[in-house]
């Protein structure tokens, strides 16, 4: 059990008029990532780690003892995982800003990440300069996600997109659910995906039959043809998004290539 403790506000202390670095937690299964993250972070001069855990039950620990600024946390965590331990901090502690990074595609988890009360999601494959961004602008008390998630989510408020929403979209779905439509939609089998998420294939029956009931099909192969579709529109989804990215990036070469010409015509002119 978490003990409840009066919040603090998620701001850089000050000492003799000087700011200290905010402190910062890494909460990640992985060694080398928690290690990796601590010297990103160590490198930053408004910054610094403040300690790591390696599963859910270590990290409220730890942040009884270090009393972090700001939290990062992996959603694929031993025991419960990420999201539920960020539904517990949010309890405890409101006010404490919570980055999620994580391998997972933030089109699947981020909305539940956020709903459980984390206020930012970075996926690692990501450049280091998005998470060291992600931090500040929680620390901040802003929200950070992609551009694109942020045009999925604004669809939704206006209703331009059911996608992950109400009853029977994406975000009726718990974090394992989402894992087994995922492995399905990518091909994998009820006994690969026993044995990728440690449980029985009667237990990942037992997800499937949920995602059925939610998504309102009757056969397996409604479910099937339900996952690979989904899979494909995310992958054509961002095909589209690195296109664009690609020709943003064209065209802000393109403007430098023309400003320096326009340069060197001005010097011979003189």
């Amino acid at each position: 059990m978490l003990k409840r403790k009066e919040p603090k506000a998620a701001q850089p202390h000050c000492a003799g008029g000087m700011l200290k670095p905010a402190r910062v937690l890494v909460v990640d299964d992985h060694p080398l990532i928690r290690k990796g993250v601590r010297a990103l972070i160590d490198g930053q001069s408004d910054m610094t780690s403040c300690g790591e855990a390696a599963s859910a039950n270590e990290a409220r620990v730890q942040v009884d003892k270090t009393r972090p600024d700001i939290v990062v946390v992996d959603i694929s965590l031993p025991g419960n995982g990420g999201i539920e331990l960020i539904r517990d901090l949010q309890a405890c502690h409101p006010k404490l800003p919570i980055l999620v990074l994580s391998m997972h595609d933030e089109m699947l988890y981020a909305e539940q990440a956020m709903r459980a009360g984390a206020k930012g999601y970075v996926m690692k494959q990501e450049p280091p300069e998005r998470l060291l961004a992600g931090l500040r602008a929680v620390q901040k008390g802003d929200l950070f996600v992609s551009q694109r998630l942020t045009s999925t989510m604004l669809n939704v408020f206006v209703g331009g997109s059911p996608r992950m929403n109400g009853r029977n979209g994406l975000s009726s779905l718990s974090v394992r659910e989402l894992q087994v439509f995922e492995g399905i939609g990518g091909g994998m089998s009820t006994q690969q995906l026993g044995q990728k998420y440690g449980v029985s294939p009667k237990t990942i029956e037992t997800y499937r039959a949920h995602i059925k009931h939610k998504f309102g099909l009757t056969t397996g192969n409604e479910l099937v043809h339900a996952a690979v579709r989904w899979m494909e529109s995310e992958a054509a989804g961002k095909t589209v998004a690195g296109q664009e990215g690609r020709r943003d990036q064209q065209s802000a070469i393109s403007n430098q290539q023309s400003m320096t010409s326009h340069q060197k015509r001005c010097q011979k002119t003189r």
